[in-house]
């Protein structure tokens, strides 16, 4: 897994209406927080409810995207199954060339990639302490008092 303080590469891949998405063009927006994922994994069906309540946020300056390692018609299932409207991009080709490129070892695969193009963050599996930095980004709370999680759970 890359790690903080490595350049992250570009990517290249098309989201689920066939629009490319290319990172480095992205970033010239501002950070971007990259959750790579499986629908069949269960800890991403965990996951993805609280990225998404932070994808929600109108706060310029920062993109999250999702990165299916499935195919299209099994990620639009996902989306409506957990609620997931945040634009997704499809690594499902053979090779999975951007999971490859970012060395995922496990899913979810979180990275926070500053406007230089510097990983900030990195974390595999849910960590509470991960996503509640990306609300701060994000500026917002990703957890309510009612939200029973874990500080950790492998993917």
């Amino acid at each position: 897994m890359l790690l903080p303080g490595d350049a992250a590469p570009d990517i290249n891949l098309p989201d689920l209406d066939g629009v490319t998405f290319r990172l480095h063009d992205a970033l010239k927006q501002g950070v971007v927080v990259l959750a790579f994922f499986k629908v069949s994994c269960p800890t991403c069906q965990m996951t993805f409810p609280f990225l998404q309540r932070l994808a929600d946020s109108t706060h310029a300056g920062a993109q999250l995207i999702a990165i299916s390692q499935d195919d299209a018609g099994d990620t639009r299932e996902f989306q409506q199954r957990f609620g997931v409207s945040m634009r997704t991009l499809v690594d499902a080709r053979p090779g999975y060339v951007a999971s490859n490129a970012f060395r995922i070892g496990s899913v979810p695969s979180l990275f926070i990639i500053e406007p230089d193009g510097t990983i900030a963050g990195a974390a595999e599996g849910f960590h509470r302490a991960a996503i509640e930095d990306i609300g701060r980004i994000f500026r917002v709370i990703p957890f309510k008092e009612t939200d029973h999680v874990p500080a950790m759970r492998p993917g």
